[in-house]
């Protein structure tokens, strides 16, 4: 089911607007509007109304079965549905607003022309496009609404950010920023961390007591049985009888029959740890039945097998000081406290701007190394959020960076240099579809403002938790 919902989330239907224009649910609250008894709106835009029907038949339209909604209600998922819905109705306001409009031949040409409506020739069939409209469970005038306001809401962005086009300085700006090439030094802060081994006893002994309550974790007793085609059919392969004795498992859980009964019927003999603590994470049964531990019985299927679980008893405590495996745990709680503590001291200098030249080479005397920046996208030293605020500093300034590795770093921009590009280069068009791009986000982001200002939202609290209380 919650595979069904991503699926409608990932759509183009569902997904136009995200990234460009999405009004925030939370809106204005209810006000005083609803105060005059009309209960069947559950929004309002300025003067126009979302009628309780409204949003119903946009959950009929959405794909969305009555039980995903119902599973997902505390999710808040009709929130972001009405979310959506008042969106789009927020667009149409601005497309009738702008007489912005769609001939019906054009569209007819735009189903005419989509090539999963096309035979083998590449002409379209009719009726190759309504087992379409039979599979996805629409019809032909509804599809070709929702067609229509897709084409509308894109000529809509067209027209409010079509013209943007950067000139040759704005694009010889563009490229300077982001391909300009930065000289940087820096010092690895590996060296200054204590070591985990260099921990004594009663520094972990010290912490253990500092974090007690924290430390503590599950031990749980638990029984389990690895369920294969062999041991449940006799058979190797997986068939219907397999998956119809694994769904018998199921529904004899629901009715809460005890994990024993169930084993002894299977004549399978279940595996029993007792006070089994997962303190490494390497990826086995026992780990994946703890790491499930919440849930006291159920099937899981781990790399194409299932295993059928019981936990038996759970009990929080802390692990024994003398498990080589704890006190490995604790070292490295230590090591990631002191490094935390080494960098943020470090930070704190940079930021009082305590931290200069003399620092630096003080710091780092003979570990001090160099590397090169290509290009803000140049991510093949430190990763790239690194990179980016390394473009955002001025020569001879210092911050931290890291790579993918978790390594940190104190680094410093020593210079760099830039150079302009020439209009008839293989470069100049490449740049200019990235400055244009930047340039079209940057308008719609005003767009966006405009619209807050423009329109007015309005959410029927007491309607809408009315709709929830429907799908409960």
């Amino acid at each position: 089911m919650i595979g069904k919902l991503r699926k409608f989330a990932s759509s183009k239907f569902a997904g136009i607007l995200v990234g460009i224009i999405i009004i925030p649910f939370v809106f204005m609250g209810m006000g005083s509007v609803f105060n005059d008894g009309n209960t069947n709106n559950i929004a309002k835009i300025n003067k126009t109304n979302i009628s309780t029907q409204d949003f119903m038949n946009y959950l009929n339209q959405s794909g969305l079965s009555q039980q995903v909604l119902k599973d997902n209600i505390d999710k808040n998922i009709l929130e972001e549905l009405l979310s959506t819905l008042v969106s789009t109705t927020l667009l149409n306001l601005e497309i009738k607003d702008l007489d912005l409009v769609m001939p019906e031949d054009s569209i007819i040409q735009r189903i005419k022309k989509n090539k999963n409506f096309l035979d083998e020739n590449g002409n379209f069939q009719r009726t190759i496009y309504e087992k379409f409209l039979l599979t996805n469970n629409t019809t032909a005038p509804l599809f070709e609404i929702r067609l229509k306001n897709n084409a509308l809401q894109k000529q809509l962005f067209t027209y409010i950010s079509g013209g943007t086009k950067s000139p040759k300085f704005l694009i010889n700006k563009y490229n300077k920023e982001k391909n300009r090439k930065l000289d940087i030094e820096y010092i690895n802060l590996n060296k200054f961390y204590k070591k985990k081994e260099l921990f004594t006893d009663q520094e972990i002994q010290d912490f253990i007591n500092e974090n007690s309550t924290k430390l503590k974790q599950d031990y749980i007793d638990f029984s389990y049985i690895n369920i294969s085609p062999k041991n449940l059919t006799g058979l190797e392969e997986f068939n219907q009888t397999f998956f119809d004795k694994i769904d018998d498992i199921e529904n004899k859980i629901s009715k809460n029959i005890d994990f024993n009964t169930i084993v002894k019927e299977l004549n399978i003999i279940p595996t029993i740890k007792k006070d089994y603590i997962n303190l490494e994470n390497k990826k086995t049964i026992e780990n994946t039945i703890y790491n499930s531990r919440k849930n006291k019985i159920e099937i899981l299927e781990v790399n194409g097998s299932y295993i059928f679980y019981q936990i038996d008893k759970q009990n929080s405590k802390l692990p024994n000081i003398n498990d080589d495996k704890f006190k490995k745990q604790i070292k490295d709680l230590l090591y990631k406290k002191n490094k935390f503590e080494f960098n943020k001291s470090i930070l704190n200098e940079i930021n009082k701007k305590k931290f200069d030249q003399v620092s630096f080479e003080k710091l780092g005397k003979d570990n001090i190394k160099k590397f090169k920046l290509n290009s803000i996208k140049d991510d093949k030293k430190i990763e790239i959020n690194s990179v980016e605020i390394l473009y955002t500093l001025p020569i001879d300034t210092f911050t931290l960076i890291a790579d993918d590795k978790d390594n940190v770093f104190i680094a410093r921009v020593v210079n760099y240099t830039e150079s302009n590009i020439a209009q008839d280069s293989s470069e100049f068009n490449v740049i200019s579809i990235e400055a244009n791009s930047e340039n079209k986000n940057s308008v719609l982001k005003s767009y966006d403002l405009l619209l807050n200002s423009k329109y007015k939202v309005v959410v029927n609290e007491k309607t809408l938790d009315r709709v929830k209380n429907y799908f409960r």
